[in-house]
C-alpha cells in the first residue's frame, strides 16, 4: 500500500473536500482523484462516496489504521536519519503543558549554560502529540506528563521505538473554591470526594481518575485548554474540583488512594552530541544505594 496515497486519502476525509485536500497537499484535484482512485483499485474496494465526501465503511476501517502505519513510517524515516545527521546546535522539546516543573526547568537551565551555542525551542503538546512529535522526528526531546501511582509509567500511544523515562515525580493536590467546606483541611482522600462534581480537563482527565477508583466523578464544566490559570479560575468559581501537581500551588494536599503527578522524558535513538547531553541532563541521578 503506497503511504502516498494513504495520506491523501486521511486529508480528504478529514477535510471532506477533493479540492481542499488539492490545496493543502499541492496537488490539483484531478490528481488528489486518481490517487483515490489508485488506492481503491489496489484494495478493491470503494472506499469514499464522491457526492457529498464521505467514507465508505471500508473507508473508514482503513482511516482507523492510517494514523498508526502513517506515524511508523515517519517514526521510520526519522530514526534512519538521525544515524547520518551530524550534531545540531538546535534542540527541539516537545512539552505537555504541565510537564516542564521547577526541577526540570532548572535542569534545563544548566543544559542550557553547559552548552552556550545550544538553542532550544519549548513546544507545547498533548500528552500523545509529544509521542507522535518525538517519533516523527519534529522533536528530539520530550516531557510528558499525568496521573499515576508512583512509579508506574504513563499510558502512551506505541509510536515506534522509543524510550520513555520518569524524571519527576511529585505530590497532587485537590483543588477547591476558597469557600468549599473542605477547604480548610490539612489533608482529602478522593473516596471522600467521589460524589462531587469536577471540572474535566486535559490537565486531569476523569476516565483517568475513574480507571483508578470506579465510578464516581460527575462532570461539571468541560474545559478543552490547557491552561493552568484558567483551570484555577474555573475552579475558584465553582465550576468544579480538580487534581493539580503540588507545585502548581493552590489546593488541599491529596492523602489517599496515593497517586503522584509523573512526567517521562521520551527520546528516539540519539546520537552523541548536544541533544543526548541535554538529555543526560534532564535524567535525574540515582538515588544513593
Amino acid at each position: 500500500m503506497d503511504s502516498r496515497l494513504l495520506r491523501t486519502l486521511v486529508r480528504v476525509a478529514g477535510l471532506g473536500s477533493f479540492s481542499a485536500a488539492a490545496e493543502e497537499l499541492g496537488y490539483t484535484q484531478s490528481a488528489v482523484s486518481q490517487q483515490i482512485a489508485a488506492l481503491e483499485a489496489d484494495l478493491g474496494l470503494p472506499l469514499l462516496r464522491r457526492r457529498p465526501v464521505e467514507l465508505t465503511e471500508a473507508g473508514a476501517r482503513l482511516l482507523e489504521h492510517a494514523g498508526p502505519l502513517l506515524l511508523r513510517i515517519d517514526a521510520a524515516r526519522a530514526d534512519v536519519r538521525r544515524t547520518a545527521a551530524a550534531p545540531a546546535h538546535q534542540l527541539t522539546v516537545a512539552a505537555t503543558p504541565l510537564a516542564v516543573t521547577p526541577g526540570i526547568a532548572a535542569r534545563l537551565a544548566r543544559a542550557r549554560a553547559a552548552q552556550p551555542r545550544l538553542h532550544v525551542e519549548l513546544r507545547t503538546a498533548s500528552r500523545d502529540g509529544v509521542a507522535v512529535e518525538v517519533a516523527a522526528g519534529r522533536a528530539e526531546l520530550g516531557l510528558a506528563d499525568g496521573i499515576t501511582a508512583p512509579s508506574d509509567p504513563l499510558r502512551l500511544p506505541d509510536a515506534g521505538p522509543m524510550s520513555a523515562l520518569g524524571v519527576a515525580e511529585e505530590d497532587l493536590v485537590v483543588a477547591l473554591p476558597g469557600g468549599h467546606p473542605l477547604a480548610g483541611r490539612a489533608g482529602l482522600r478522593l473516596d471522600d470526594l467521589v460524589d462531587a462534581v469536577w471540572l474535566q480537563t486535559s490537565l486531569c482527565p476523569l476516565e483517568r481518575l475513574r480507571d483508578l477508583l470506579g465510578d464516581g466523578f460527575r462532570q461539571g464544566l468541560a474545559y478543552t485548554g490547557d491552561d493552568v490559570h484558567t483551570v484555577l479560575n474555573l475552579v475558584r468559581a465553582g465550576h468544579g474540583l480538580t487534581l493539580l501537581p503540588a507545585s502548581v500551588g493552590e489546593g488541599v494536599p491529596l492523602l489517599g488512594p496515593r497517586l503522584v503527578h509523573r512526567v517521562e522524558l521520551l527520546h528516539a535513538w540519539l546520537p552523541p552530541g548536544p541533544a543526548a547531553e541535554v538529555r543526560d541532563a534532564l535524567t535525574p541521578s540515582p538515588a544513593p544505594a
